[in-house]
């Protein structure tokens, strides 16, 4: 399969759309994709992540283990079809609203369909 520059463009995102494809992931399948942004303060995420819920997003609070400076993050899980567009969207978002809270994006994730 050759990479299209337009659905896979050369960032982090659409190289891990691209690795995703290359291992036989259904891109076209819709799925939750989760995605991360981590706190230093437990009041922080809470408050981030009620913004988050007061959106009518689906959140969890979680405690983040692989760091001491960043012990908490909120994990918003969006329904989707995954394609470069929606997860940048969705990204820009998460990352505006979570400065106001000191917080940082972290990345997404999901699980592969066939």
């Amino acid at each position: 399969m050759k990479r299209d520059s337009d659905t896979f463009p050369d960032d982090d995102c659409g190289n891990a759309l691209w690795n995703m494809a290359q291992a036989g992931d259904n891109l076209a399948k819709r799925r939750d994709v989760e995605f991360t942004v981590i706190f230093s303060t437990e009041d922080a995420a809470l408050k981030f992540g009620a913004a988050l819920l007061f959106n009518r997003q689906q959140v969890l609070l979680c405690d983040n283990e692989a760091s001491t400076e960043y012990p908490f993050e909120i994990v918003a899980t969006v329904s989707m079809v995954p394609s470069h567009p929606e997860i940048t969207d969705y990204e820009n978002l998460l990352q505006v609203h979570a400065s106001s809270f000191s917080g940082i994006y972290d990345g997404w994730g999901s699980f592969p369909q066939s």
